[in-house]
């Protein structure tokens, strides 16, 4: 890890702007001053580093993408990287510190976080954001309504 320390460098931090279990993450990740500066970007918005994480093939559908001195990681690789170079400083920093901060730690727990975050896509409707173009559109939230005479 100590090559990920070394010299100063933004990071940048890929995520899904429309999911919220991502954006309370982004909210509470802190960087330490010495790392540089984090870099928040909505993987829906059009940019050159998702182009990259395309041409890389990662599927940001099933993990967050954080670049580092200039390297891509990916998924549970990640989450752990940004771990390391964040603060511990507050509770959720703290947890997500004892969860994340080993490699094998961050791969036992990290697939948890990635079903709690594709349900909730699902449970509100959001599509996929599909950047390499496998996916099915999902068919919209239908909901029932009630009619006045209590039958349904």
């Amino acid at each position: 890890m100590k090559r990920l320390m070394s010299g100063k460098g933004d990071v940048w931090l890929v995520y899904d702007g429309e999911c919220p279990v991502c954006a309370a993450y982004c909210n509470y990740i802190r960087v330490r001053q010495a790392v540089g500066r984090l870099h928040l970007v909505d993987a829906r918005q059009s940019s050159e580093i998702m182009e990259e994480i395309t041409r890389a093939g990662f599927d940001i559908d099933q993990g967050m993408v954080v670049k580092f001195n200039n390297v891509l990681y990916y998924g549970a690789d990640a989450i752990h990287v940004l771990t390391c170079l964040s603060t511990r400083s507050g509770v959720l920093n703290h947890l997500n510190y004892l969860f994340f901060s080993t490699r094998i730690v961050a791969r036992l727990f990290y697939p948890a976080g990635k079903v709690v975050r594709n349900l909730t896509l699902k449970v509100l409707g959001i599509q996929p954001i599909d950047n390499l173009g496998i996916y099915k559109p999902m068919p919209p939230v239908r909901r029932q309504k009630k009619s006045n005479d209590g039958l349904t």
